[in-house]
């Protein structure tokens, strides 16, 4: 399909608002991009027009949209643009909505922590078919995960093992 795809950088300008009628969960909030450009004349960073979406989330992404943002947060939003228009009284007004396909945290200007939702356990695992490919056994150790090497000692392992030795042996007689 043709679809206007388009990735925003902004902040989150609304508290998120989440529904969950039949059709399933969503959730949705505006987002504020604002143009930054140099100033030659001022020597310094000037703030541009800000544009302003909607932001649609739907199913995962709205739960996680809900416990994940607040007002003011830097973000990054990867979805499709719809431009609705709706004219009234003699005006025409248009709105742009972003249908999310990702939202996250806009790491350059700030930290975050990743928390992974729970999803079903399996429910057995079940049998490879081949073996453990060697470059994710450690090595000497099979597949089995019986250690074939034998342990390495220290060198204080090997001298105070040596002294004992040498303690137990019996003077033998020289004829």
């Amino acid at each position: 399909m043709n679809e206007t795809m388009i990735c925003a950088v902004g902040n989150v300008a609304t508290q998120p608002m989440y529904r969950d009628p039949g059709t399933g969960m969503s959730a949705r909030f505006r987002l504020a991009v604002t143009a930054r450009y140099w100033d030659r004349e001022k020597n310094a960073w000037t703030d541009g027009h800000t544009n302003f979406f909607t932001v649609w989330a739907n199913r995962q992404l709205a739960a996680n949209t809900m416990a994940s943002l607040n007002v003011g947060d830097p973000v990054v939003v990867q979805g499709r643009l719809k431009v609705r228009t709706d004219s009234r009284d003699g005006s025409t007004r248009a709105w742009a909505d972003i249908d999310a396909v990702a939202i996250g945290h806009d790491l350059a200007r700030g930290t975050s922590a990743f928390r992974r939702t729970g999803r079903p356990e399996p429910a057995a695992p079940t049998p490879h078919a081949q073996p453990e490919p060697n470059w994710e056994t450690p090595v000497g150790t099979p597949a089995t995960g019986k250690d074939i090497a034998p342990p390495v000692e220290s060198p204080a392992d090997a001298s105070a093992e040596a002294e004992n030795a040498e303690q137990r042996r019996e003077p033998v007689a020289v004829t």
